[in-house]
């Protein structure tokens, strides 16, 4: 078997780093085809296919664990077996998500018509804010994906409430790039 792409290369044709290609070799969900004399890796179309599957599923926002038992399947799935049980948990996961950030914007909506409580809020920070959303049952990761959903549906409203906050420009642009980028990263 002849090596077409070393673990930079192979990284740049599915869109990863070179640190992501290396973790899933040192995880042991990748491993290189051969080793050249001067120990360097070396993978071919065999690898790149299966790379190609780990990044599907991990679009799909499926754990490493759930990957491996995907692959470890893979060729081999039937009604009712391992692959399908694993797709179909990952399904009703997102949809008791996707229930739970519905339920944060009516909180959220409900905050902002209650122009009662707004009107004794004199100068709104984001700090005020974030308190308001934690008091609401916001988590961390539950405030990334309501700033990537906001940014992605209504960019310019987005824009007009981090202003509202009082936020600087400059963390304006960091925090909507941040968003945009599915929450990756710092702001």
């Amino acid at each position: 078997m002849t090596t077409q792409f070393t673990v930079s290369s192979l990284a740049r044709k599915c869109g990863l780093s070179r640190s992501a290609v290396l973790y899933y070799e040192s995880i042991g969900l990748l491993a290189p085809a051969k080793r050249s004399a001067a120990n360097y890796r070396g993978y071919g179309e065999r690898e790149l296919r299966r790379l190609e599957q780990i990044c599907s599923y991990r679009d799909a926002g499926l754990k490493l664990a759930d990957i491996r038992a995907l692959l470890d399947l893979h060729g081999r799935d039937r009604p009712g077996s391992g692959a399908t049980e694993i797709l179909k948990r990952r399904l009703a996961s997102l949809n008791v998500e996707i229930e739970t950030l519905h339920e944060h914007q009516r909180s959220i909506l409900r905050l902002m018509q209650n122009r009662n409580y707004l009107k004794g809020v004199k100068t709104m920070t984001k700090e005020k804010w974030t308190s308001i959303m934690k008091a609401a049952g916001f988590s961390e990761a539950d405030m990334t994906r309501w700033h990537v959903e906001f940014e992605r549906s209504a960019p310019e409203d987005h824009q007009q409430f981090l202003e509202f906050l009082h936020i600087l420009p400059d963390e304006v642009r960091s925090i909507r790039e941040w968003s945009r980028n599915g929450g990756v990263g710092r702001h």
